[in-house]
């Protein structure tokens, strides 16, 4: 009987132990930076694309790089911070980003143009 009951317990807390990791690995593969209707209008280039284009300003934006002490997928953090930089342009009255720096710890930089009709 001790046997059985220590089985359950032993089994019982490898499902828990199992559905807090998943829980976890979840979290860090979601993408919590959603895109804003203005937002959706502003591309993302390279610097080589805007030569015609009219430099607005610059802004810098975060995310969480780990949760729980568990990186989070590269790619995801970069899409959630190009995300937040479409979001934050059309405040600086442009409609394109250029990343003006690699990302560290989950925080970027990027430069604000206004390519379309760029003289307003």
């Amino acid at each position: 009987m001790l046997l059985i009951l220590s089985m359950e317990k032993f089994i019982m807390k490898k499902q828990l132990s199992f559905s807090l990791l998943s829980s976890i690995l979840f979290t860090t593969a979601c993408t919590w930076a959603p895109l804003s209707g203005l937002g959706e209008k502003v591309r993302v280039l390279e610097p080589y694309e805007i030569n015609s284009c009219t430099k607005k300003g610059k802004t810098t934006v975060s995310v969480k790089a780990e949760i729980a002490g568990i990186k989070r997928n590269k790619k995801t953090v970069e899409k959630e911070l190009q995300r937040l930089a479409r979001n934050a342009a059309p405040d600086l009255n442009g409609d394109t980003v250029v990343a003006a720096s690699p990302v560290k710890n989950g925080i970027q930089t990027f430069f604000v143009y206004k390519c379309v009709d760029p003289q307003n």
